[in-house]
């Protein structure tokens, strides 16, 4: 799906402008078309466009934005307005031009007669998990009961990323620092030690020939160091876009040591907590689990979970469906057994992502206090073998005489 600027006319001679997602421009214009507008223009929005290619700029409703906009459109319609007329109010008063943009065409696609669900669906940024909540609340007529749970979820989720982020924070830092000064020993202090070097015209021991040899090279090829790094992460996210990529690049994360299963952990409580939001909000089992599986992150996870949809559809047990997939823990999937086999598997679920989350929480910490030592130490090694090899040459001379 492609993102594209609308410019309309409605009915009344209003001019509109949408973000709209859609698979062509041609598909874009022939729905605004079907819906009354007035269609003056559709392009592309994009990172950059030239002739016919344009790069996709991909945009993304902000999680704290959105769980707002949710708080307050929960508050309207409790308070007896319109499904149409609250979106149109908190549209107008919203922020966020982006997220503007988006109410707005949701509200009109309600206005035709559009289901809510659908609405937000089709404009193809909004977590599944979000329209499947929705529609599980139009099939039970309780929209308000089945949003507020969906909030409680997206509170859960926004305050364990904060605390995740505020957590690596400090050894991002410690990273860029290192590759800062490791940039300014290299490109400028090793240079100046050559020029001295030379004017002195000594010989030099094997590892200051090294060092030089380093300084020199990536002094004359910084430019094209930097272009095919960039080069190499463009295309390692491309890879990362395509099936086996991703696939590829969510088994060597997991392998990392320490981190790999922080990171499986993440995902497990993120799971957890999603299918419990959506088996209160009263969907079915397996349409659940087919939403949590596709909203996941990791491609194993999500892999898995497509494979155990189909196991559960066939009637299988949930846990046992898990355990097959080889990849959620052991403690997890017998917290789910017990759920299962007492009727209350959501409020088990719960419990399974409170305790990851803990337990993400408590592994993080571990991690970042060996981690940023390590950090450390590969600093003052660099630091001091430079140095060291710099350094050298001036000693032997002071010693010669």
């Amino acid at each position: 799906m492609a993102e594209f600027l609308v410019r309309a006319a409605d009915e009344r001679g209003h001019i509109l402008e949408h973000a709209e997602t859609g698979v062509s421009a041609t598909e874009v214009r022939d729905r605004f078309s079907q819906q009354g507008y007035l269609v003056y223009s559709v392009k592309p929005r994009g990172l950059l466009t030239v002739g016919q290619i344009t790069v996709p700029r991909r945009r993304k409703v902000k999680l704290a934005d959105f769980v707002i906009f949710n708080q307050q459109f929960v508050t309207l319609i409790r308070a007896g307005l319109p499904i149409a007329q609250a979106l149109d109010l908190l549209s107008r008063r919203q922020q966020n031009t982006y997220l503007r943009s988006l109410l707005e065409n949701v509200r009109d696609r309600v206005k035709s007669g559009e289901l809510l669900s659908s609405a937000f669906e089709a404009q193809g940024v909004f977590p599944k998990v979000y329209t499947t909540t929705l529609m599980a609340g139009e099939k039970s007529g309780n929209m308000e009961e089945v949003l507020g749970r969906y909030i409680g979820f997206q509170r859960m989720a926004l305050s364990f990323r904060k605390k995740l982020i505020s957590s690596l924070i400090y050894p991002a830092i410690l990273v860029i620092g290192v590759i800062v000064m490791f940039t300014v020993l290299v490109t400028w202090v090793v240079p100046q030690f050559g020029e001295l070097f030379t004017e002195l015209n000594v010989q030099l021991p094997a590892i200051t020939v090294f060092t030089l040899g380093i300084g020199h090279f990536v002094t004359k090829y910084l430019l094209l160091i930097i272009v095919g790094l960039a080069l190499a992460v463009f295309l390692a996210w491309r890879w990362k876009n395509t099936a086996g990529g991703a696939e590829q690049i969510d088994r060597m994360r997991l392998r990392l040591p320490l981190l790999g299963q922080v990171w499986l952990k993440y995902q497990v409580a993120v799971f957890s907590r999603m299918m419990s939001t959506l088996l209160q909000g009263g969907l079915p089992l397996v349409p659940a689990l087919e939403t949590a599986g596709a909203s996941m992150q990791s491609r194993l996870i999500a892999n898995g979970l497509r494979a155990a949809s189909v196991r559960v559809r066939e009637g299988q047990p949930l846990s046992r469906s898990m355990e097959k997939t080889g990849v959620f823990p052991e403690l997890s999937i017998e917290m789910m057994e017990v759920g299962e086999s007492t009727g209350a598997l959501p409020g088990m679920l719960t419990s399974v992502a409170e305790f990851y989350e803990e337990d993400v929480q408590n592994a993080l910490t571990a991690a970042m206090s060996l981690i940023e030592p390590a950090i450390l130490i590969v600093m003052g090694v660099v630091v001091g073998f430079v140095l060291v090899s710099l350094y050298l040459p001036i000693f032997s001379m002071g010693a010669g005489r």
